[in-house]
């Protein structure tokens, strides 16, 4: 049975979460091209309001009983499921996350389908829909409002006390002219002494992080290597109107455990247990760290607990900040111990106590590992999400659900994406079984 009917829900998990999947304008185009109907769940919170949906002909409905698919951008509340639906979200359930795990029992138990957007990937794995540059863009601005805040914390009188938070921007260009501003001030009056030549390392090199490095480059930087690094201050005895970036790639992460074995991308990513961890050579060198990396247990670490212990048992480090922007829990960066909100960013990881303190002040590396950053940058992050998933929303809302999955007659790239279908775990997920 087919229905031609989606429904955009609100967003009821975060406090904070304002976007939408598809933007008002988005909608009507389906409806007018396509015949999707489309209803919009009430929002009070929601950056695009009721008066947005209906001024484009799209009806505002207080629940989507009606809906037999259901597309949203966080996962969906336990209590909130209905049976035999059809749910697109970003379910943050296929590395088994115990947090998620209920839900997604939930899920089977109701005899839902459940499409995850992480999954919606072309034949060769890569993921077609995402929200990771605007990660990278909110995550940078926060990681600099934080770098001086702790700097004024220490006693620094320093320019990015100006740098405000993502979300205390009215847009993403207003912030980009204003980050813009105090690099101008950088680039005229230097940076203090105490805090020079400043390094900013960025950890992967992919959308997060060309989303990150796109708002640092409104500074004046200077790209080094990671070679560059320990003889950085003596080649640059003067190096105070710019900021030095460095990116990381795979190879500047770990070596072979066999000293006479070239390191080999492929190899790294199907037998890491050949190799070994070597991102601590770096972190000496590094004024901030910017962790824009996937990440799983079989891979090494960034930065252990253990190694955080060590580096602030005596002298304060240079390493004043981490950005985690992937904010894998106790992950790539083991001192992420929670996940921050908007509106309380930041705490310090105190390595003697392994605790978390809000704030800036303490021993240990600021963290700020907001988990819903793009978010921040509502409006453009929902713009630009709702342009590439409307291509795919005709075929996911004519789809009839109600056949075995083999027959489930849905473009590859969505049905690779389908997790659960009528209640059960698609062939590619049963592993997820495990974690249940």
């Amino acid at each position: 049975m087919t229905c031609n009917k989606i429904g955009i829900r609100r967003e009821d998990m975060y406090e904070w979460e304002r976007r939408t999947p598809l933007i008002p304008q988005d909608s009507h185009d389906l409806v007018q091209q396509h015949g999707v109907e489309i209803l919009a769940q009430s929002s009070d919170k929601r950056v695009f309001t009721t008066s947005d949906y209906e001024r484009v002909g799209i009806e505002v409905v207080e629940d989507l009983v009606s809906c037999p698919v259901i597309c949203g951008i966080k996962e969906v509340p336990i209590p909130v499921l209905e049976p035999k639906k059809t749910y697109v979200f970003f379910s943050h359930t296929i590395k088994g996350q115990p947090y998620n795990m209920p839900m997604l029992q939930k899920i089977l138990d109701l005899s839902c389908t459940l499409i995850d957007y992480e999954k919606i990937t072309d034949e060769k794995g890569r993921r077609l829909i995402f929200f990771g540059n605007f990660a990278g863009l909110a995550g940078m601005i926060d990681t600099l409002w934080t770098l001086g805040q702790r700097l004024a914390a220490q006693g620094i009188d320093n320019p990015f006390t100006k740098v405000k938070r993502a979300f205390d921007y009215s847009d993403l260009g207003t912030a980009k002219r204003e980050l813009k501003k105090i690099g101008e001030q950088i680039a005229s009056d230097g940076l203090p002494e105490q805090i020079t030549p400043l390094v900013v390392g960025f950890a992967g090199y992919g959308n997060v992080s060309r989303g990150a490095q796109e708002i640092l480059d409104l500074f004046p930087v200077e790209e080094i290597s990671p070679s560059d690094l320990p003889n950085l201050e003596a080649s640059h005895p003067k190096g105070n109107k710019a900021l030095f970036k460095v990116v990381f790639k795979e190879q500047d992460m770990a070596e072979p455990l066999d000293s006479s074995h070239p390191f080999d991308l492929q190899e790294y990513y199907a037998h890491p247990e050949r190799f070994r961890g070597v991102f601590d050579r770096h972190l000496p060198y590094l004024d901030v760290l910017m962790n824009c990396i996937y990440w799983e247990p079989k891979y090494p670490r960034l930065l252990s607990k253990e190694q955080a212990r060590e580096m602030y048992a005596g002298a304060q480090p240079r390493l004043k900040v981490i950005g985690d922007i992937t904010c894998d829990i106790e992950g790539a960066i083991e001192c992420t111990v929670k996940a921050t909100e908007p509106d309380n960013l930041v705490f310090v990881y105190d390595p003697t106590t392994d605790r978390p303190i809000d704030g800036v002040e303490g021993n240990g590396p600021v963290i700020m590992s907001v988990e819903i950053l793009p978010t921040e940058l509502p409006r453009e992050s929902s713009t630009y999400f709702s342009s590439v998933l409307k291509k795919y929303v005709p075929a996911i809302a004519s789809a009839n659900y109600d056949g075995n999955f083999a027959d489930l007659e849905l473009p590859p790239e969505i049905k690779r994406a389908v997790i659960v279908h009528r209640g059960e775990l698609t062939p590619d997920y049963r592993y997820i079984e495990h974690y249940l």
